[in-house]
């Protein structure tokens, strides 16, 4: 029977390739240029892979992406069909300013298991550790949630800190959490990282907020991967957005639970880190007189046995 761990070391050099490729741009201020080279890279290194790939969320229509689209095969078109998320640099503003927490990064699992949520740019997510899985109502008031997970974590409302994204849409939610007793780590970019930190108990408990759909299905791999608990609802924040949510008859009051987002165990997620982070370390790179060294650091979780392995790969080039 065919298990993803078999393409374990493929899909990381793919997170790698695209590591290597754009690292130069780190801190350069130029985010576009930057992620446009890890797409390149990521979609050569997705290319030679056996497989019968397709990218089910991608670049997408949101950043009107050539390539890695939603909808792409990728791939040498034979082997396995795997659905593909990709998100080649996690973090651009992050990546830009050499700021923590930008990483490049892809889930994939099984043909048919990843939710597909078309023309829903944004998403409400609320991520949780594996000690709260069943035990949070995500219809609760925030105050509820906290001292809810606090309980399940052994720890006091005061000692909780939760990711949230920094956009004037987060400025209720922010209070909230600040009444309830908790702290916020407010970051200006980077949910899946901020979902992986939360999954992982590095450094935050939990992650609240909108932002990217596809980082949340992302984010969704990771959490069922560890067992851990995730809640997602469609959030569009443009009137042409609303209107391909309503067309699709998406209902943005719902939500989606770990396992609506995927069905499966069998997952893959591989982030390679670019700049230095709470749980992978960024790209380094070093020279001497024979050449250039780039040295990677990558995290690699399978959900069908729920191990997290480092993977450190230094290339002489």
């Amino acid at each position: 029977m065919f298990e993803l761990t078999s393409l374990k070391i493929p899909l990381v050099s793919v997170t790698e390739s695209a590591a290597r490729a754009c690292a130069p741009f780190i801190g350069s201020g130029n985010k576009d240029e930057g992620d446009g080279i890890a797409v390149d890279a990521m979609r050569a290194a997705l290319n030679q892979i056996n497989m019968d790939g397709t990218i089910v969320i991608g670049e997408g229509a949101k950043d009107e992406a050539p390539m890695l689209y939603d909808g792409e095969s990728v791939g040498t078109g034979d082997g396995a069909k795997i659905d593909i998320a990709v998100d080649p640099i996690e973090g651009t503003n992050l990546f830009a300013f050499d700021n923590p927490g930008s990483i490049c990064t892809l889930a994939a699992a099984p043909a048919g298991t990843m939710y597909r949520p078309g023309d829903c740019f944004y998403m409400d997510k609320q991520v949780y550790p594996r000690a709260a899985t069943g035990k949070i109502d995500p219809e609760a008031p925030v105050a509820d949630r906290l001292k809810s997970l606090a309980d399940t974590v052994n720890k006091d409302v005061g000692d909780i800190k939760v990711f949230v994204l920094k956009r004037p849409r987060h400025e209720d939610l922010i209070q909230e959490i600040y009444q309830a007793g908790a702290k916020v780590k407010l970051m200006g970019d980077g949910d899946v990282n901020g979902a992986v930190m939360a999954i992982l108990n590095a450094g935050v408990d939990a992650l609240m907020g909108i932002g990217g759909t596809p980082e949340g299905i992302v984010s969704a791999c990771v959490a069922r991967a560890m067992g851990a608990e995730m809640f997602g609802r469609m959030a569009p924040q443009k009137s042409a957005e609303i209107e391909a949510c309503e067309r699709s008859g998406v209902d943005t009051g719902n939500w989606l639970r770990r396992d609506d987002l995927i069905t499966v165990d069998d997952i893959l997620f591989v982030a390679t880190g670019l700049t230095r982070g709470e749980y992978v370390n960024g790209v380094a790179m070093a020279r001497d007189t024979t050449g250039h060294f780039i040295t990677t650091d990558t995290v690699v979780i399978a959900g069908a046995n729920g191990n997290v392995r480092r993977i450190s790969t230094t290339v002489h080039q």
